[in-house]
């Protein structure tokens, strides 16, 4: 079985990028926390358009879509869902909101753990919910053919709650380690996660949610503000790379958790870097309208659409940003990406 051990954390070999990023995020998470106790206002706006996001976008990572509009109805629970689609975007709402409210008395516990994949679980009416898989699972790929491949094989069943409780005691172990930094553990902690599969459904999803309740508990909560897990999406090639990377070899302790760390790391500074930038926008109300705009676009990491600048900037009139989009467009200072409903816009 799989051993769980976090000590190579402690002895001073880590790679010098590593040591950078997280010296980086720390310095933008304390420039955060001094900006949210004065501008309490901000950042309830930034939370309540970056709780949407990451509904969508952690859902839509898995293949899991609905319309924006009905995106908005279910996470302001103006409606019911109307498909197992809205169903399972239902769940992680719930999910999510647990861990918003509560993380303080949540933990890295099974049966916190399992409570959490129940809740998540809850609309869709499957009887598995906040259980460990019964069945082995493999991780498929699918190539340019059609053709499958085995490309990982997690946990056994019969394995998989002697492997959570071992994961589970290893990060504990690690956390009191105080010569451990916090935000080198976590990604290590996913990644095992992932590894283990311990579910019949959502492992994917169970992992951001928890990396999101590590982090909050740690003190690092940009992914309340800025959707981490919309950044995940953006640039999922990369992520599902690093995954694939980490887990060659780990049935057998030998795979490598630096590339993980690395695309974790480099997701969670995204996030700071973004909220220094749209906490900027959002806090320059006396900036024209027009400038705040552009200044939106010009200063995302990510393509936007009109409706996300509106719930950015709510004070600005729908009209007001199409016609400065469409003036940006002209001046070519961004491009427009897709069409219609779909359509987004990016620094050119």
């Amino acid at each position: 079985m799989r051993k769980f051990d976090y000590s190579f954390l402690n002895n001073g070999l880590l790679p010098a990028n590593l040591v950078n990023l997280t010296a980086n995020i720390s310095a933008l998470k304390t420039m955060a926390g001094v900006r949210k106790d004065e501008f309490t206002q901000v950042f309830t706006e930034l939370e309540a358009v970056a709780r949407v996001q990451s509904i969508k976008s952690s859902n839509a990572i898995e293949g899991i879509v609905t319309s924006d509009e009905r995106i908005a109805a279910i996470v302001n629970q103006n409606s019911a869902p109307l498909n197992h689609n809205e169903a399972e975007i239902a769940g992680y709402r719930d999910a999510l909101n647990e861990i918003h409210l509560g993380y303080k008395h949540i933990d890295f516990r099974e049966s916190d753990i399992l409570r959490l994949h129940e809740i998540m679980m809850t609309f869709t009416g499957y009887e598995y919910g906040g259980q460990y898989k019964t069945d082995d699972n493999v991780i498929l790929e699918v190539d340019s053919e059609g053709n499958r491949r085995i490309r990982f094989r997690p946990t056994p069943a019969n394995e998989t709650a002697k492997a959570m409780e071992q994961l589970v005691l290893a990060y504990m172990e690690a956390r009191s380690n105080a010569n451990i930094n916090q935000l080198l553990l976590i990604p290590c902690v996913i990644l095992d996660f992932l590894c283990i599969h311990p579910f019949r459904d959502g492992n994917g999803r169970m992992s951001r949610l928890l990396s999101l309740l590590l982090l909050y508990k740690s003190g690092f909560d940009a992914g309340k503000y800025v959707s981490f897990e919309e950044q995940i999406n953006n640039y999922k090639a990369y992520y599902y790379e690093s995954l694939r990377e980490s887990s060659e070899g780990w049935d057998s302790n030998k795979n490598s958790y630096f590339p993980f760390i690395e695309n974790f790391l480099s997701t969670l500074y995204m996030c700071y870097k973004e909220l220094d930038k749209r906490f900027a926008v959002l806090n320059g109300k006396k900036i024209t309208k027009t400038a705040r705009i552009e200044a939106t676009v010009l200063n995302s990491l990510t393509p936007l659409s009109k409706s996300e600048i509106c719930k950015i900037l709510p004070d600005v009139s729908p009209t007001t940003v199409e016609a400065v989009l469409g003036t940006m467009v002209k001046r070519g200072d961004i491009k427009r990406i897709g069409s219609g409903r779909a359509t987004r816009y990016i620094k050119a």
